[in-house]
């Protein structure tokens, strides 16, 4: 069959899938783990199967869908973005996605607008968390930038990634030093994009 428009065998997560429509403004998000769970889910590297990473070591869930943005590498070019930070990563860009209705399934890709970031460093590697809502929320499709979230969601999130690797006992290794808007959260995703280009597509 000639001009086939399906993909045969369902592609990577993400070296796969496409960007988005409109990056760095509107994305795509594929989604690891959803605001009912309680394991940590994350994309095998290697196979694009989900697998479990660890069961939540606290009650705390992720007050958002959780995932990361195709094609993107936490790279050097990221890592500029990210002052107090000593390294880049191996990893995609994260990214959470709210929904004013329940999404439970994870697993999934959707339509994402960028409106802010968490400039979030664990154990001296920058792990900037972009921050987006559902194009077409009925709810919060309206948002251009994560000023006009409501703050309690924004703490929230904070706490979330401030807690979910915590320890008892030992000195927290991850700090959240900014929450910055939208203009930022392009900034780093075309940063991130140029790190997946430069190491995958070179």
């Amino acid at each position: 069959m000639e001009n086939r428009q399906f993909n045969l065998w369902q592609p990577h997560p993400w070296h796969g899938l496409e960007i988005g429509p409109e990056p760095p403004r509107v994305v795509n998000a594929y989604i690891e783990i959803t605001p009912f769970d309680l394991v940590k889910y994350e994309v095998d590297k290697r196979t694009g199967y989900l697998r479990v990473d660890r069961p939540h070591r606290t009650s705390s869930q992720p007050p958002a869908l959780y995932g990361f943005i195709p094609r993107t590498l936490c790279g050097e070019r990221f890592q500029r973005l990210s002052p107090r930070s000593l390294r880049g990563g191996s990893d995609p860009l994260d990214i959470c996605v709210v929904s004013e209705r329940p999404i439970t399934k994870s697993e999934i890709v959707l339509l994402a607008k960028v409106v802010g970031g968490l400039q979030m460093i664990d154990d001296d590697e920058a792990d900037d968390k972009i921050v987006a809502v559902l194009v077409n929320d009925y709810i919060w499709n309206w948002v251009e930038d994560v000023r006009t979230l409501p703050s309690v969601l924004i703490e929230r999130l904070e706490h979330y990634f401030s807690t979910y690797k915590l320890v008892a006992g030992e000195e927290p290794k991850i700090s959240i030093d900014n929450v910055y808007g939208h203009l930022h959260a392009w900034q780093v995703i075309e940063a991130a994009i140029a790190d997946y280009r430069a190491a995958f597509e070179a």
